[in-house]
């Protein structure tokens, strides 16, 4: 039995959850018409570039983010590299905000090209959240030229995952009387939370699928798992009780620089971090943030 989160007598969530399509690759090829059709990388091409964004045509290739550019280059010699324009990027995304901000308060941004959205009460007093979904998605096509997909449900777990079932420029809800079919064939993969290294060890406890995580009690997921095990025992029935949260406090920021050539000097590296490590105490001050722990993150030669 699949349980909902009522907000008041006889009144269930609408949860929206809203996906710019290939958001930085899209605009670049919004922006340059010899682009389109072709696969894009938003990101530096040289020796020592990472992709930061790949087109859906790049995708095919198996191009993705965070792939260093003479890995991409090497499956699609013929990739576009667009130097990233993450002024341009930001405008994008404030157009696209203030298209959410016109049906309600409750907009919790995750990045520049998704957000949540709680519909459940909304300005227009629409009831349909499905109705919603499609009229957002217009009027982000309308200013932006950009296409985005969009999940409805009533959390955001199952809002997040259906946003994902259609792209580009989907809609797909998982309503609550379907909700449970739907989750008991879900791979564990898409479960929120769940990686690679996760998913390995499901793999070796034969949870494949939300069903056969649904068999394993919520004390023994906590036991294997830790608090992301009580997560996976409340998803696998359909429930989240987390909050759209319209002002999510930032608990970090950092800097990082990718160097065309290597740093083999102790002297270069110290001074490649000296500055770096001026660029976040600058971010930090700005914002009136103290520091409470410090992360420096190393990449070597081939990446790793």
């Amino acid at each position: 039995m699949i349980k909902t989160q009522p907000i008041g007598e006889g009144i269930q969530k609408k949860i929206i959850h809203i996906d710019m399509d290939a958001f930085y690759a899209s605009i670049e090829q919004r922006d340059h018409p010899e682009y389109r059709g072709k696969p894009v990388a938003v990101g530096y091409g040289e020796k020592r570039g990472v992709v930061a964004a790949a087109s859906y045509e790049a995708r095919k290739y198996g191009i993705h983010s965070a792939m260093p550019s003479v890995t991409a280059l090497r499956k699609c010699p013929h990739l576009i590299f667009a130097m990233p324009r993450f002024d341009v990027y930001r405008n994008v995304s404030n157009q696209v905000m203030q298209v959410f901000h016109e049906y309600t308060r409750l907009v919790e941004p995750l990045s520049l090209d998704e957000a949540f959205l709680d519909v459940t009460v909304n300005y227009p007093g629409i009831r349909s959240a499905t109705l919603i979904a499609k009229e957002i998605k217009q009027k982000i096509f309308n200013r932006t030229r950009l296409t985005a997909s969009a999940g409805v449900s009533y959390n955001k777990f199952l809002a997040k995952i259906a946003s994902d079932m259609r792209k580009p420029d989907g809609l797909f809800v998982i309503e609550p009387e379907k909700a449970e079919a739907f989750i008991d064939k879900l791979p564990v993969t898409k479960f929120f939370g769940v990686g690679k290294v996760t998913a390995a060890r499901m793999e070796k406890l034969g949870i494949r699928t939300g069903h056969d995580l649904k068999q394993w009690s919520e004390i023994d997921l906590a036991r294997e798992f830790g608090k992301a095990g009580i997560s996976y025992y409340h998803f696998a029935r359909g429930m989240d009780d987390r909050e759209v949260e319209s002002e999510r406090v930032r608990k970090s920021l950092g800097a990082e620089e990718t160097f065309l050539d290597d740093l083999d000097e102790m002297v270069d590296i110290l001074g490649a971090l000296d500055q770096i490590a001026r660029e976040v105490h600058r971010r930090a001050e700005k914002r009136k943030f103290l520091a409470k722990t410090v992360t420096l993150k190393i990449k070597y030669a081939d990446f790793t």
